[in-house]
């Protein structure tokens, strides 16, 4: 199916906009903090907002104190953590936790496992664990069985696989839950949606946005159920200059011809 739109256009009039980070915003690194959006591509979604009424959010694995960070000098709505945390355009967070003793047991367990396979890495995000094996992937076998042993004895916690990483994280949690909230809400709701992601943890948003009657566009190759494809980072990024540039073009156009019809009313 995506290959059936592999130039997707950019939405000009009553759309909203979600943005995962890694692998679509921003080239994925050997380390995840070794990750940055290029301050051209902030400007042209801090424009894009601008445009939509605030309309343009970013759906992440990453918690939301890393994606206010990573967008700085711009604050958006974020979900974070796959949704598990969430704010909305007012400020108001909304916050999914675990159980304190939970958590603490879990990421016991995750840190006597992982010590034992040198190069992984636990990235503990008090909801939610990420085990990271980008710099170990000899180990996938092993991580993916030991996350999937952690939601067995644990069956509030569900699995999520990634580009070298598997996630657990609370069950019923996802993008695609964290988009249907958004456009629920003002300046989400009544709109468009476009979201655009590059991960298996993606496919849920691209499942909620076609249900919504949306635009969904994965980054890169592989199965999805996206309705368009974008080849890379660097493809999206001028994707979304494209985007912020529609407006400004539709912005002068509709002041000209409010000028025009102004003069001739005169």
């Amino acid at each position: 199916m995506a290959d059936l739109l592999s130039v997707p256009p950019a939405p000009t009039e009553n759309v909203a906009f979600f943005f995962d980070l890694d692998g679509t915003l921003a080239g994925i690194k050997m380390h995840p903090d070794h990750v940055a959006i290029p301050e051209p591509v902030r400007d042209a979604l801090s424009r894009l907002s601008q445009a939509h009424d605030g309309a343009v959010a970013l759906i992440s694995g990453r918690s939301m104190a890393e994606l206010d960070r990573l967008a700085s000098p711009y604050r958006f709505p974020l979900a974070g953590v796959h949704g598990a945390e969430r704010r909305d355009i007012n400020g108001k967070t909304h916050i999914v936790a675990l159980d304190e003793k939970t958590v603490q047991r879990v990421e016991r367990q995750l840190n006597e496992a992982l010590a034992l396979l040198p190069g992984a890495e636990l990235e503990a995000k008090g909801m939610a664990f990420a085990l990271h094996y980008r710099q170990a992937p000899q180990h996938q076998a092993a991580i993916v069985a030991l996350a999937q042993e952690i939601v067995t004895q644990f069956p509030e916690l569900a699995l999520q696989p990634g580009k070298c990483v598997v996630e657990i994280k609370p069950r019923g949690i996802n993008k695609g839950a964290a988009i249907d909230a958004f456009m629920q809400e003002a300046p989400f709701r009544g709109k468009l949606p476009v979201f655009i992601g590059d991960d298996l943890t993606d496919e849920a948003g691209f499942a909620a946005v076609n249900r919504l009657g949306g635009l969904s566009i994965k980054v890169g190759v592989g199965d999805t159920q996206a309705m368009a494809r974008l080849p890379d980072v660097a493809a999206v990024h001028q994707w979304l200059q494209n985007a912020a540039e529609n407006q400004k073009q539709n912005a002068l156009t509709n002041r000209r011809d409010g000028y025009e019809s102004l003069s001739r009313s005169i």
